[in-house]
């Protein structure tokens, strides 16, 4: 049967708002994230895999295709040490009327700096719901990220995005910051997460009217601010009047790639625990832990892709298991490509 037009349009805009809905950016996406993600499918035998039904085989391996696609959140040494962190600023800050104190994330990229903000930002909201279990109007948290080339009044058009405050053309500045911190302010918000801080460049005009921006927000709304962004530390964010003036105030963390060590092979072990393939063999990444520092040059995202990536193949591929050629095939991205060569050539200087 063929969609008529209008339901075929429907359908695209359903699927659309569905997309937008799993944005952390947005108060739906970030609530979904807060609830966390589906319980893992459970693996079924595999005489009954085989003998399932094609329909059912299909929508059984699309439960499994969409479980590996997810990013898996493990509780690293830096996740720990950043929600410490944020979690003492927000109770320093409790009773601050003015120079509240923030925290920066800063590091190369595929280092985990949005996973630990955002675990921070869910141990917050979490708390805040326990608290307060019978309350359904307090938007503890709030995620924004800044746009590339973003200028003062796509900032502040961010948070109101998040808050779903409607952002008309016509709409000025001063009544887009008004909106957002008058919800902010009513919704208790004490969290502000502010991912992609490299995005600001303080030597262009826009930049600085951005960082300015935040500045005000931040003294407008009783929260805790919380930074992300690579390499932010080495940057001129930090530097001339307006980078002192956050220097000052902001407190940095640091991430870097993983060293070859206990808490690596632990990360290895528990992604492989979570992998959902009939013919893959326990023990197989935890043997290849070198092989993977090695290959991913350290670096979070990158092994969560790699091994990510090769359950997604062994399951379309039919061969139902991941090895170190597998691990191969997957293309990965330039940063951990680069740091792994370079560790290859510093290993071989010794």
């Amino acid at each position: 049967m063929t969609l008529s037009k209008p339901t075929a349009r429907q359908a695209v805009l359903r699927e659309a708002d569905a997309e937008a809905g799993r944005q952390l950016n947005t108060l739906t996406g970030w609530n979904r994230f807060i609830d966390g993600p589906p319980a893992p499918p459970a693996l079924a035998s595999r005489s009954a895999w085989q003998q399932m039904p094609v329909s059912e085989r299909d929508l059984y391996d699309e439960d499994r295709l969409d479980h590996h696609a997810r990013m898996l959140t493990i509780a690293t040494s830096f996740v720990e040490k950043t929600a410490i962190c944020g979690r003492r600023l927000v109770l320093l800050n409790r009773h601050a009327i003015s120079a509240r104190r923030g925290l920066i994330v800063s590091g190369p990229a595929g280092t985990g700096k949005t996973i630990a903000i955002t675990q921070l930002g869910r141990s917050h909201e979490l708390l805040d719901r326990a608290r307060h279990p019978h309350v359904t109007d307090r938007i503890p948290v709030v995620y924004v990220t800044v746009p590339p080339a973003a200028t003062a009044r796509m900032i502040a058009t961010e948070f109101a995005r998040f808050l779903g405050l409607p952002v008309r053309a016509r709409s000025n500045m001063t009544d887009i910051i008004e909106a957002v911190v008058g919800v902010c302010t009513d919704t208790r918000t004490g969290l502000v997460l502010v991912d992609e801080l490299h995005n600001i460049s303080l030597t262009s005009r826009h930049g600085a009217e951005v960082a300015d921006t935040l500045k005000y927000f931040s003294e407008r709304l009783p929260a805790t601010f919380i930074y992300a962004g690579i390499d932010i530390a080495e940057s001129s964010l930090l530097s001339g009047t307006r980078g002192a003036q956050i220097a000052g105030r902001f407190t940095v963390i640091p991430s870097r790639p993983f060293p070859y060590n206990s808490e690596w092979k632990g990360l290895v072990a528990t992604m492989e625990d979570t992998l959902r393939l009939h013919d893959h063999r326990p023990g197989t990444l935890t043997s290849l832990d070198r092989f993977l520092h090695d290959h991913t040059g350290g670096m979070i995202g990158s092994l969560s892709h790699a091994i990510r990536g090769a359950a997604l193949d062994a399951i379309l591929t039919g061969t139902e298991k991941i090895t170190k050629k597998s691990l191969q095939a997957i293309p990965l991205d330039h940063t951990a490509r680069t740091t792994a060569s370079m560790a290859t050539k510093t290993a071989a200087c010794r």
